[in-house]
C-alpha cells in the first residue's frame, strides 16, 4: 500500500499527478515540493500556452486529446465549492504549412492524427487561400488546420487551478528546495531540503521540469533532460488577420493572436542551443534574425511590427528523442519520472498526472497506455522521435 508520495516540482506536471492522486485515493498522503510558489520562473507560466493535436507520434495526439477534453471540463473537475476557474481556453487551431520539402512528412502526420480521432482538416494551396487570404502561399503546397481541439489557453490560470484543487483534496505543499535525496539500494527513503525538513516517502516523483535533471542526479540516475531556454515576443501590428489560428511557418517560427496583439516566437536553428541561459535575457538576435523575416515573408501585412514585450521561459528539453518520459527507473524501484515534455508540458499535464496516478495506486497505465514513454528506451537505445517540435 502507498501512503507517502512525495513529489518535487509543484508546476502544471506535478500539480496534475497530486489532484489524480487525491481524486482517485484520498488516502495517499501526498507532498508537493516547489521552491517558488509565486511561479515566477516556471515553464508552465512562460509559455505560449496552447494545446494541438498536430503531432506525429500516436501517444503525442491521444495524450492531447485527453488534454483538451480535460480543459474543456476545467470548471467542474477543478471547482471548489462554487469557485470554478476559467483558463480563457480559445480553441483558435493550428495551421501547420508546407512546402513542396515537408509536404509528404504533412501528409503523413494527417493521416495519423485523423486515424485517431483528432479533427485535422487537409488544405491544398488553394484552400489555403481562401481560408486565409492574408497569407502568402506563394511557395507552399498545403497546410493542416486543427478545426476543432486546438488553440491556446492562459497557462496560469491551468497551474493555480490544479494547485488550489489539489490542495483543497488534502494534498500538501511546502515552499522549499530539495537539497539531497537519501537512497538505499534500489528505493529512495527520505527527500531533504535546503530549509532543514526532512520527508519520508514511499514513492518519490521527480516533477521538477527544467530542473529534473539536477533531482535525478541527487537519485543517482542519469536523465537526458536539458534547460533550454525558449524566448517569445509580444508584437504590434496594423494586420487585420481574420480568422487568424496559432501559425506554424515551414521555417518553425509561430504567432498566434494575442488580444489586438500577437505572440510569436521560434525555435533556435540546428547549431549550438546551450542549457541553463539566464532567463533574465531575451534572445534578440533570432527575432531580428529569423522571426521578423519570416513572419514579413508569410504575412506581407506584418512589415509593420513593434515588440511591445518579450520574455523567455524554459523548455524541459529532452535531448534524446524530444518526448517526455515517464514512469519507474528500472534501477530505483520507487522513483517516477515525469520529465522531458520539450514544449508539450502544458498540453499533455492531464494525461501525465492520470497516467502516473495510475502507476502509483495501481501498478500500471490503465486508461491510456503510456509506456512506450518509459525510461526503457533511452536505457536501450530505442528513440521515440517527435518532428512536431516547436
Amino acid at each position: 500500500m502507498t501512503s507517502k508520495v512525495v513529489i518535487v516540482g509543484g508546476g502544471v506536471i506535478g500539480s496534475s499527478i497530486a489532484y489524480f492522486l487525491r481524486s482517485a485515493d484520498a488516502t495517499v498522503d501526498v507532498t508537493v515540493i516547489e521552491r517558488d510558489p509565486t511561479y515566477a520562473r516556471a515553464s508552465s507560466a512562460l509559455s505560449a500556452a496552447s494545446i494541438r493535436q498536430q503531432f506525429s507520434t500516436a501517444l503525442s495526439v491521444q495524450m492531447s486529446l485527453f488534454g483538451i477534453e480535460f480543459l474543456r471540463s476545467i470548471g467542474e473537475r477543478l471547482a471548489i465549492g462554487e469557485d470554478k476557474p476559467s483558463i480563457e481556453l480559445h480553441e483558435g487551431g493550428y495551421l501547420f504549412l508546407a512546402t513542396a520539402a515537408g509536404e509528404s512528412i504533412l501528409r503523413e502526420n494527417h493521416a495519423l492524427q485523423t486515424s485517431l480521432g483528432a479533427q485535422i482538416r487537409y488544405m491544398p494551396r488553394d484552400a489555403l487561400q481562401a481560408a486565409f487570404p492574408w497569407l502568402n502561399t506563394d511557395d507552399l503546397v498545403a497546410g493542416t488546420y486543427g478545426v476543432s481541439g486546438e488553440g491556446w489557453f492562459d497557462g496560469y490560470g491551468l497551474v493555480q487551478g490544479l494547485r488550489k484543487k489539489s490542495q483543497a483534496l488534502g494534498a500538501r505543499y511546502v515552499a522549499a528546495e530539495v537539497a539531497s535525496v537519501r537512497r538505499d539500494g534500489q528505493r529512495v527513503q527520505q527527500v531533504l531540503t535546503k530549509q532543514g525538513q526532512t520527508f519520508d516517502c514511499d514513492v518519490l516523483v521527480d516533477a521538477a521540469g527544467p530542473w529534473a535533471r539536477r533531482i535525478a542526479e541527487m537519485v543517482g540516475i542519469d536523465l537526458p533532460v536539458y534547460a533550454r531556454r525558449r524566448s517569445i515576443f509580444n508584437v504590434s501590428s496594423p494586420a487585420k488577420l481574420d480568422k487568424c489560428p496559432l501559425v506554424i511557418d515551414p521555417t518553425g517560427v509561430y504567432f498566434r493572436p494575442e488580444g489586438k496583439t500577437f505572440l510569436c516566437g521560434a525555435s533556435p536553428s540546428s547549431g549550438p542551443d546551450p542549457d541553463d541561459l539566464p532567463l533574465d535575457d531575451v534572445d534578440y538576435t533570432i527575432f531580428d534574425d529569423k522571426i521578423w523575416p519570416a513572419l514579413a515573408h508569410r504575412v506581407p501585412q506584418f512589415e509593420a511590427l513593434r515588440i511591445q514585450n518579450a520574455w523567455s521561459g524554459y523548455y524541459e528539453y529532452n535531448v534524446f528523442d524530444q518526448n517526455a518520459i515517464i514512469g519507474y527507473h528500472p534501477d530505483v524501484e520507487n522513483c517516477v519520472f515525469a520529465n522531458g515534455f520539450t514544449g508539450h508540458g502544458l498540453q499533455q499535464g492531464p494525461a501525465t498526472g492520470r497516467g502516473v496516478a495510475e502507476l502509483i495506486l495501481h501498478g500500471r497505465f490503465v486508461t491510456l497506455d503510456l509506456s512506450a514513454l518509459g525510461f526503457e528506451r533511452v536505457l536501450q537505445g530505442r528513440p521515440l522521435v517527435e518532428r512536431n517540435v516547436i
